[in-house]
């Protein structure tokens, strides 16, 4: 009986798997692409946590609005340099000495101008905290001095880590931007606005006085 031998089969070429040369191709395609994309992955994060700072900057600037008009917070010193908001100079950079949810004692010009608010828990704003963040605060009445008589706020948000003695702080028109590619400008405003404190009192004058053209003579009799 003739017994038949299996003959092996080749396989074919394109049946062989990949060569050394063709991984090594893929791997190279591969790196090109990782390094190709690395940017905009950097791009998007660092955009993404500049946005989240701005958020919380608002918040807290809305926070301490909130907390100045019921009373929470006492009303910030009043401004002696101008009437609007970039008449107003930014705090000194180089040390602070600040309480949680409380007025800075350092730097102390103006008293109770620069509030903390303590984004790490650690009980108080720290120069060079990313996470901490300083309201430069200041009321403006043409008319009167005291707080109950209604004014004008102005508010300004720092990064605690812009007080570093590495240059000033900026004011409008400057101010950080959403879009980053970086850490952002820590010597700019994370945000800026302005809001009106009602008096205590239902007075028209008050009122009247408050809001007020001081340039304009006619509009000063008229308040009488």
């Amino acid at each position: 009986m003739i017994q038949h031998k299996q003959q092996t089969t080749i396989p074919h070429t394109g049946e062989s798997g990949f060569t050394i040369i063709e991984s090594l191709i893929a791997m190279l395609v591969a790196s090109v692409l990782l390094v190709s994309i690395a940017p905009v992955i950097v791009l998007g994060t660092a955009t993404r946590v500049q946005a989240r700072r701005i958020e919380l900057g608002t918040q807290a600037a809305r926070t301490y609005i909130d907390g100045v008009r019921t009373g929470v917070i006492s009303a910030p010193a009043t401004t002696s340099s101008g009437t609007t908001l970039n008449a107003s100079d930014p705090p000194t950079v180089g040390s602070l000495t600040c309480d949680a949810n409380a007025y800075c004692t350092v730097p102390a010009t103006p008293a109770s101008n620069l509030y903390c608010i303590d984004g790490d828990g650690s009980g108080g704003c720290t120069v060079g905290n990313s996470k901490d963040l300083l309201i430069q605060a200041f009321r403006y009445n043409t008319a009167s001095s005291s707080a109950t008589a209604g004014y004008q706020l102005g508010v300004r948000v720092y990064r605690a880590d812009g007080f570093r003695s590495d240059g000033s702080l900026k004011k409008a028109p400057s101010k950080q931007a959403t879009f980053t590619g970086g850490m952002g400008d820590r010597k700019a405003p994370l945000v800026e606005m302005t809001t009106a404190i009602n008096p205590q009192t239902n007075s028209f004058n008050d009122l009247c006085n408050r809001l007020k053209n001081v340039s304009n003579a006619a509009s000063n009799s008229s308040c009488n």
